[in-house]
């Protein structure tokens, strides 16, 4: 029996109900559910599609507090940020580490304004600084910069922030989830609410891979559904369609030779008034991103023509020429679900999280960031705790130690870094069988035996699972990830007991999915 068989059937075990059942797998989803199981709490989630396929796999790849909150007077986000991406680094080493960035300043009055600012941002941080910001010469910020534009550049500005892998950090929160009791499971989706004298009792389901309906009784139920949190709402009968503002943020990722150092490139006001980051991830480089307000989410978002038109001109404007279409190497975009405030523009919403609770004891958690899931999680666990009248537990979040912690994985390559002290058993596969340390293509960095890791160890279901989030292939060259997804659904169909059927359906499923990746030209 698979991981998943067995995790479907716990999951519908109804001989007790669950104390906190979680809907959404994402970051809000698993912090909550990593919470909740870490106080002893008998604690399930369902997600519709893959874990973190929505927006959590999608962010700039950074853990940081927020310059431009702190320029917005946002002191108290900024500070719970920085407090928690302390605690990042130190709980998951292997995946989250210290990046260098360098503002870099096309006038005098920039220098001391932005080194002021820096020099705050930098003390806020306190016992968890990443290290001192300082001013820099031209000669040196162009050094750390190698390829910016330098007309006109006077200097610049150095400090630190964090810099991750947003979807394997999220298969990181599963796997701890899992060690800690919980149960998982992919491919479920919420189709309704149980009720039991007018109070939330649970939800109906359905197992997407198999069409088989099912209800799920707990104490306590949270939606933590991100872009979709609405359609949850919807159900429970609360009018809730001003809740949400939905951002889109669109990225290039370009070759390495555009940003060839360690340090990233962080711009932060455009002529419009964005910040932009170019920044160095899996021998790659990532610009973006951008802030265009969106009518409706979507599970797979497509770029818009004014966005990549604004990254072409910023990229120009600072490394000197425009990239050509074979230079962008993926093109791909994610919903940010914001807490309205009145009519402001996306742009300037708060990252703020909102806990809701309703007059029939749904838990929802909105709004926030990546670096404050985990307080995001204590926060909706708080609540949920209280509706499910559990015994109160504190929280020990704080400094738990996630799947994978090792203090030994800095100088490996990134591409195997991320699975810590997971790595020996990863490549013992190779080891078993030969044929499983082939690359799966020339231009990524991973090997066949993370397929069968994957597929036996992470949940992963399809193409799509293997390609875009246990390795990151199709964010990094989406022609890449195409060309080696023929070889990757053969051996996933061995790994799940598919048949060839299954295996061509899956394969066209993920080669049309992939070409939204591919840039195509204006």
């Amino acid at each position: 029996m698979s991981a998943r068989s067995e995790a479907l059937q716990d999951l519908c075990n109804q001989s007790k109900p669950w104390d906190v059942l979680v809907i959404g797998g994402g970051a809000s989803g698993l912090g909550a559910a990593v919470e909740a199981a870490s106080r002893g709490y008998r604690t399930a989630l369902v997600e519709r599609f893959d874990f973190a396929k929505g927006t959590s796999s999608r962010s700039t790849k950074l853990v940081h507090g927020g310059v431009r909150y702190l320029e917005q007077f946002n002191i108290t986000l900024v500070l719970d940020a920085l407090r928690e991406r302390g605690h990042m680094l130190r709980n998951a080493p292997h995946l989250v580490h210290n990046l260098e960035l360098v503002v870099p300043a096309f006038d005098y009055f920039s220098l001391p304004y932005y080194g002021f600012g820096l020099k705050v941002y930098e003390r806020m941080s306190g016992r968890l600084s990443l290290g001192a910001s300082k001013l820099l010469s031209r000669e040196r910020t162009t050094a750390m910069l190698p390829g910016i534009a330098a007309a006109g550049l006077r200097g610049g500005i150095l400090y630190h922030d964090g810099q991750f892998d947003d979807a394997r950090y999220a298969i990181s929160l599963l796997r701890t989830f899992q060690d800690l009791g919980g149960t998982a499971v992919n491919y479920v989706e919420a189709t309704g609410l149980l009720k039991s004298g007018g109070k939330t009792a649970g939800i109906a389901a359905r197992d997407c891979e198999e069409d088989a309906r099912f209800d799920v009784q707990a104490k306590a139920v949270v939606n933590a559904s991100g872009v979709f949190t609405e359609e949850i709402l919807a159900m429970d009968g609360v009018a809730a369609e001003s809740l949400l503002a939905v951002s889109q943020g669109t990225h290039f990722v370009l070759p390495h030779s555009f940003l060839p150092g360690s340090a990233a490139l962080m711009i932060p006001k455009t002529a419009d008034g964005r910040v932009l980051f170019a920044i160095p991830w899996h021998e790659s480089t990532i610009v973006g991103t951008t802030d265009v307000a969106v009518d409706r989410a979507s599970a797979e978002p497509r770029s818009l023509a004014a966005e990549r038109s604004f990254l072409f001109e910023h990229i120009a404007r600072y490394f000197g020429r425009r990239p050509g279409g074979d230079e962008i190497l993926s093109v791909w975009s994610g919903l940010r679900p914001l807490v309205r405030d009145g009519g402001s523009k996306t742009s300037k919403l708060s990252r703020d999280h909102k806990v809701l609770v309703s007059q029939s004891g749904l838990v929802t958690v909105t709004g926030g960031k990546w670096t404050t899931y985990r307080r995001m999680g204590e926060d909706t666990i708080n609540h949920a705790a209280e509706v499910g009248g559990m015994a109160k537990a504190t929280s020990r979040t704080l400094d738990l130690k996630l799947h994978g912690w090792t203090e030994g994985s800095a100088k490996m390559a990134e591409s195997d870094r991320v699975y810590g002290a997971d790595l020996p058993l990863v490549q013992r596969l190779s080891e078993e069988d030969a044929e499983l340390d082939r690359l799966l293509h020339p231009r990524l960095p991973y090997r066949m035996r993370e397929v069968v890791w994957a597929a036996r160890q992470e949940m992963a279901r399809t193409v799509e699972d293997v390609l875009a989030r246990r390795t990151r292939a199709l964010f990094l060259d989406a022609r890449a990830a195409m060309e080696a997804a023929p070889a990757v659904a053969a051996l996933l169909a061995k790994e799940l007991g598919r048949s060839d059927a299954w295996r061509e359906r899956n394969l066209q499923e993920f080669l049309d999915l992939a070409q939204g990746y591919v840039y195509q030209g204006e």
